[in-house]
């Protein structure tokens, strides 16, 4: 007979836990619905910011370089706004 190893024991976890929730009326279910999927979110949303932080960096080393210019916002928009026309 094997052991059991960690694989299987979180296995049987999970499955004690997809029961034990499965079990729950409907509103309870869709509470923890909701919650399972923020936590997934959040590690979304911090793969998100850390993007950002990078661009962010970016754009001031190309600033800092003189590797681009500014334009004003007005420009910016009056710009765009003959683009999409």
């Amino acid at each position: 007979m094997r052991a059991q190893g960690v694989g299987s024991i979180m296995n049987t976890d999970s499955d004690a836990i997809t029961m034990a929730a499965l079990a729950l009326p409907p509103e309870a279910k869709a509470k923890l619905a909701e919650r399972l999927l923020e936590s997934l979110d959040q590690a979304d949303q911090r793969d998100i910011n850390a993007a950002w932080a990078e661009e962010a960096e970016r754009r001031i080393d190309e600033l800092d370089r003189g590797a681009v210019r500014t334009v004003p916002t007005e420009q910016a928009f009056r710009e765009a706004r003959a683009r999409l026309k």
